[in-house]
């Protein structure tokens, strides 16, 4: 096969990846003075930790950045590569979970995740926006909300007849739950912090 039938696949996981690794948390706690995210809280590099800064408005631009950056790669991967946007998503998602410059330290890829769904399937995207925030507001652990939008996430998708989506969306979902097993245990026995909690039970989430 000639190299430029993989040629386009490659490139689209590849900016995926680079958009992906983009680290907002820490380019924006360091831009505003906050210091080294890595060095805060539970040194996560995504917006409930950069809410342990106490600068809300922060934390809302990470969350923000987060997912805008994995709708960018699918819709820029779309306009120049059509067909290759669910590779585009790939790249995007392990980019945040493992961006090359933090030595692939990285986030837990909730809200990029959230991104890339929406700019895959933008109803699905719904389903699991809600499931996060309902289960966020409920019970104020960041990464329960997290872990279960993205157990909802290709429930939803098969749900609306995107089964294409589902197994994607479904190896997104390990990956999540991965990067959360410190959390699942600290949830098992009683220990995770919740959002708003005490600033001493806020450095492991």
């Amino acid at each position: 096969m000639s190299a430029e039938v993989y040629a386009e696949p490659l490139l689209s996981l590849l900016l995926g990846y680079l958009l992906g690794s983009i680290p907002f948390g820490i380019l924006l706690t360091r831009m505003s003075g906050a210091g080294d995210l890595r060095a805060i809280g539970s040194g996560n590099i995504g917006a409930t930790n950069v809410l342990r800064t106490g600068r809300k408005g922060l934390a809302a631009l990470t969350l923000l950045l987060d997912m805008l950056k994995g709708t960018a790669a699918v819709l820029i991967v779309r306009a120049i590569w059509p067909g290759c946007e669910e590779i585009a998503a790939i790249g995007a998602v392990v980019g945040h979970l493992w961006p090359v410059w933090l030595r692939f330290r990285g986030g837990k890829g909730v809200a990029t995740l959230f991104g890339v769904m929406v700019g895959l399937h933008w109803p699905s995207g719904l389903i699991y926006a809600a499931v996060w925030l309902g289960v966020l507001g409920i019970s104020r652990y960041s990464s329960l909300a997290g872990m279960s939008a993205a157990l909802a996430a290709p429930v939803g998708a098969a749900a609306l007849g995107r089964f294409d989506l589902a197994l994607l969306y479904l190896g997104f979902a390990l990956l999540v739950f991965w990067k959360h097993r410190a959390n699942l245990d600290r949830l098992l026995d009683g220990s995770e912090p919740r959002v708003g909690g005490a600033k001493a039970e806020q450095t492991n989430a």
